[in-house]
């Protein structure tokens, strides 16, 4: 939590309702740490605020819809490596 942009926001920023959580979503953008995040608050069914990105509604949804993920934190974290490789292997590629 030390690296993420959040540590300079006001905790009551990110525990708000309704549209205020726009805002609290885009403080998550350009975060380095926004999937570590996230995975934390999955794997710990944290029930309120905004955490890596994404609204106590919107992380029900994502457990609703992937019950057998035991682990967000390793799934997030091969889905971030892959999305790395393929992108440098897309840069490989000649035009």
């Amino acid at each position: 939590m030390s690296s993420g942009l959040c540590r300079t926001a006001q905790a009551d920023d990110l525990f708000v309702e309704g549209a205020a959580q726009n805002g609290a979503k885009a403080l998550c953008s350009g975060c380095p740490v926004k999937a570590e995040c996230l995975a934390y608050a999955l794997d710990h069914r944290v029930e309120h605020g905004v955490w890596g990105g994404m609204t106590e509604r919107e992380r029900r949804a994502l457990l609703k819809r992937r019950p057998t993920v035991h682990s967000w934190a390793r799934l997030l974290d091969a889905a971030q490596r892959q999305h790395h490789a393929d992108a440098a292997g897309s840069q490989r590629q000649p035009a």
